[in-house]
């Protein structure tokens, strides 16, 4: 794509010349944070070091989201705001970049609406940057890419946020075309990585010390369906629990439909791969399943579900539930609250339905008032409390393996931490242990965390 990308940066290095900074915002998903990450990579070979303040920048880029409709409006605002910011300082250069970016009547609105924005950049096209950059520093006003690539620029070394956690994505895009969901449009179809670029970057990450692997896709279940080769990822977790070093592997997202025994016995069987599965089920409704393009019933949800309770009672589960979605009745909504009490999850990640222009939802006339989803809101909030007050007293006396990540919001002289469970653990203890394994016994459990003394 840039076969020249190298001559490129240094070309840009020399011009800009020393203590240049640059300001890169994330918004949404890990997806997005781990592409912040790489376009920080090309701006660090540019010369280019980081500020957490945008005022004291010479370059900014947002990068941006486009799962929800006001997520959009939250970026145009920002980006308007940013006008005073050009007008200090005519030589900044402003760059928006990720989901947003996709969708070609967005790219053309910041180029009418928008003059103070000078690059636009694609989700597949971070690798055009430096080209761009260039472009704009040779007096261009407005440049762009906002095309899709199937390569994955390899090359692009990261700028992590973490010295101990570090996101590795799969695979790219997504094919499933939920109803509801924008991301087909925005990130393309799927797009698996190589096995061996993802083993080579994980075991040089392991070298580094880093504790945490998270691996990332928006269907990770289905990785590898579109490679010559017949490796799936079941495979890919069991090649990278392989590789020596003391470290866990998460992943997601977790697709039901593709979720096989063959992922949950690979689970079990490898002792790197983190005990936990974030299995969204979106509704309980199979009516509302079905509206949403989800390809599976709530009895084929269960099923794997029981397939996990029988290897393990009491193993860790979390979801996503949309509430409210188009026309949702009360008997729809019931369905929800009863799969929640047969699961019993850790957590849910729950939201009230946002129409989404672009999505076939969208053209959806809803019945259902305002009002009514809120309540329902209320009621899976207050029953989910409920549930994890009570099942998380199952960790009350057992010693959890923790990576401890930081201190406690509330509480001095305490870390904070999560287990291979994905359960949120708090515990007394020196910072100095921060990005390391801990094993704490649990002492107290709460209806979000629980708590404990190092073992």
């Amino acid at each position: 794509m840039n076969l020249n990308n190298n001559d490129i940066t240094e070309n840009i290095k020399k011009r800009i010349g020393g203590n240049r900074l640059a300001y890169v915002r994330s918004f949404g998903c890990q997806l997005n944070v781990s592409d912040s990450e790489k376009i920080k990579g090309l701006l660090k070979k540019m010369g280019f070091g980081f500020t957490e303040n945008e005022n004291n920048a010479d370059i900014i880029v947002l990068n941006t989201c486009a799962v929800r409709e006001n997520a959009e409006d939250r970026v145009f605002g920002i980006v308007g705001s940013m006008k005073k910011l050009k007008e200090k300082n005519p030589s900044l250069i402003i760059a928006i970049a990720g989901c947003m970016t996709a969708q070609e009547h967005i790219a053309e609105k910041i180029k009418k609406s928008y003059p103070q924005v000078d690059i636009v950049v694609g989700t597949s096209a971070i690798n055009s940057l430096p080209k761009l950059m260039l472009d704009c520093l040779d007096g261009q006003k407005f440049s762009a890419d906002i095309k899709e690539y199937d390569d994955f620029s390899e090359a692009v070394e990261q700028v992590r946020e973490s010295s101990f956690k570090a996101s590795v994505p799969i695979m790219f895009g997504c094919n499933n075309f939920c109803t509801y969901c924008i991301v087909p449009y925005v990130r393309g179809r799927e797009r698996s990585r190589k096995p061996e670029d993802i083993i080579s970057e994980v075991r040089q990450l392991v070298s580094e010390g880093y504790k945490e692997i998270m691996l990332l896709g928006q269907n990770v279940n289905s990785y590898g369906n579109d490679l010559s080769s017949d490796i799936n990822f079941p495979k890919l977790l069991r090649m990278i629990n392989d590789i020596q070093g003391d470290f866990w592997i998460r992943f997601m997202s977790s697709h039901p439909k593709d979720a096989s025994e063959e992922l949950i016995d690979t689970i079990f069987e490898c002792e790197k791969v983190a005990k936990h599965l974030h299995l969204p089920v979106q509704s309980g409704s199979n009516e509302i399943l079905k509206k949403m393009n989800r390809n599976y019933t709530a009895e084929k949800y269960l099923s794997i579900v029981e397939y996990i309770r029988k290897k393990d009672p009491e193993f860790s589960l979390t979801t996503d539930i949309i509430v409210g979605f188009p026309n949702e009745s009360e008997s729809d909504f019931r369905a929800t609250l009863d799969i929640m009490n047969k699961v019993k999850y850790d957590n849910i990640y729950s939201f009230i339905y946002s129409r989404r222009s672009g999505t076939k939802a969208a053209e959806i006339q809803d019945s259902t008032d305002e009002k009514t989803k809120g309540g329902r809101m209320r009621e899976l909030l207050n029953l989910q409390r409920n549930i994890s007050t009570e099942h998380y007293k199952r960790f009350i006396g057992k010693t959890l393996r923790v990576l401890a990540d930081g201190k406690a919001k509330k509480s001095d002289g305490y870390l904070t931490g999560k287990s291979s469970e994905f359960i949120i653990v708090e515990f007394e203890g020196d910072e100095s242990l921060i990005g390391q394994f801990v094993d704490v016994k649990i002492t107290e459990a709460m209806n979000w965390a629980v708590k404990g003394v190092i073992n």
